[in-house]
This record gives C-alpha cells, structure tokens and sequence, in this order.
C-alpha cells in the first residue's frame, strides 16, 4: 500500500477552474486551469487533479 494517499479528483462542471491549495496556511495563490480537450487539469502547485463532468452543459459563447 503506498504510503502516501492520492488527492482524489475533483469534478467540476465548468471548464476553467480556480485553485487556491485549500486555503489556510497550506494553500498557495490563486491559479486559474483551463480544462483542455484531456478532460483534466492538474495544478501546479498542490497536483490537484480537476475533471469536467461529460455531463456538464457548455458554457456560452459568442
């Protein structure tokens, strides 16, 4: 069993998402990822892992 527990995805229903580490003293500044055609992105700061829902509604565009 490997020691160290995986961060479990987080699902999201939009694709760009804001990460801030959880806040408190063990958050880091806020970055914004943009979901890509993957279907996940990954923070570079704490490797939170963020997947967008295929059953999420498109956001509007022009």
């Amino acid at each position: 069993m490997n020691p160290i527990a995986a961060e479990p995805e987080i699902r999201v229903d939009t694709p760009v998402v804001a990460c801030d580490g959880g806040g408190g003293p063990l958050g880091h500044p806020t970055v914004y990822l943009h979901i890509d055609g993957t279907g996940h992105a990954v923070c570079p700061y704490c490797s939170r892992r963020f997947v967008l829902d295929p059953n999420a509604k498109p956001t509007g565009g022009h």
